[in-house]
């Protein structure tokens, strides 16, 4: 069997900029850049087995991308899971990071890049009651509280 790699690509106005974010903020590495003319336009930044390739090539596309991003915990227990994502909100709101709650149907931590594009981490899976009581507290959009 053959595993596949998959980087998803989010489109932005200004690499270098992003990069800044990307590393300085929320804690990415950037293993590689693609320069031209002393101008950074393709990098790829990855932080704990997530990668990400940020691209000034469309412009039409900047700040529409939306990456879901799960957190492996172990011992893989609700607990836990909800233990490292306060963790993650705490640090990147240490950083300066604005980070938002929302909802997919269930809890969210959205985080917007500069050019508006959304990372979104899931909170584990939550029953029918604490779903609608997520529902209350989170009402507006379908996507992000307001």
């Amino acid at each position: 069997m053959t595993d596949w790699f998959a980087r998803p690509v989010l489109h932005v106005t200004d690499v270098a900029a992003s990069l800044r974010f990307y590393v300085d903020r929320l804690g990415f590495t950037s293993p590689w850049r693609h320069d031209e003319e002393g101008k950074v336009r393709v990098a790829q930044v990855d932080r704990q087995g997530c990668a990400i390739i940020l691209a000034d090539t469309w412009p039409e596309k900047i700040g529409k991308g939306l990456l879901f991003i799960s957190l492996n915990v172990e011992p893989a227990t609700r607990e836990a899971a909800i233990a490292a994502l306060d963790g993650l909100r705490a640090e990147l709101e240490a950083k300066g990071v604005a980070v938002e709650e929302g909802s997919w149907g269930y809890r969210l931590l959205v985080v917007d890049d500069p050019d508006g594009n959304q990372l979104f981490f899931n909170y584990p899976s939550e029953t029918a009651l604490d779903a609608k009581e997520d529902k209350d507290k989170y009402r507006g959009s379908s996507l992000r509280s307001e």
